[in-house]
């Protein structure tokens, strides 16, 4: 694993974590197979719309809030069982959760934010493999301000641990390119808390 952010946390990139093909078969699966749903969260005061299609699956007592939505998990299919196990390996720990989001094109982004919610623990070890067309990333630090890009291709797993959701947020912008979809599956450990 190559450490990109050497400082206030941890940050690792392997690119082409699956090959092309593999790739190619679980973009498919899980773009059919999965029950994705447009949902709306509590920012700012109001209830907006997320500009993204979402959905969350896990072990039965995962239950995940946040933006003032509570989620209760869809049971693992075989193909999200497989790849937790195979991220699982590789990052020698373990998920009981996976949230997926479906970005339909350069419209569809993520805001900028931490995942430092209490149900994820103190230092959360977060595993996100990408699918599909390649999206910029992006990481801003709390402090200082500076700001660091990546670009995410298919089969590539970005892994955040240590104390980086505490001094950066993340983003995935909107883009006026031509985009295609690109599925994110974010492998978590959800908390009794």
């Amino acid at each position: 694993m190559n450490n990109q952010v050497p400082f206030d946390g941890e940050l690792y990139l392997i690119k082409q974590f699956y090959s092309l093909l593999e790739s190619d078969l679980l973009f498919t699966a899980f773009e059919t197979g999965l029950a994705w749903q447009e949902e709306t969260i509590f920012i700012f005061g109001k209830w907006v719309k997320v500009p993204r299609l979402m959905c969350w699956y896990g072990d039965p007592d995962a239950i995940y809030q946040y933006s003032g939505v509570k989620h209760q998990p869809k049971p693992w299919s075989a193909a999200l069982q497989s790849v937790r196990e195979t991220v699982e390996q590789q990052c020698q720990w373990s998920f009981n959760s996976v949230l997926a989001n479906l970005y339909r094109h350069g419209q569809d982004s993520m805001g900028c934010h931490a995942d430092d919610e209490k149900e994820l623990g103190h230092n959360p070890l977060i595993a996100s493999l990408s699918l599909g067309d390649e999206r910029l990333f992006k990481l801003h630090h709390k402090k200082s301000k500076e700001i660091v890009d990546i670009t995410l291709g298919h089969g590539d797993l970005l892994i955040m641990v240590g104390s980086l959701q505490h001094h950066w947020r993340h983003s995935i912008p909107k883009t006026k390119r031509l985009k295609t979809p690109r599925i994110n599956l974010t492998f978590r450990k959800i908390l009794s808390v």
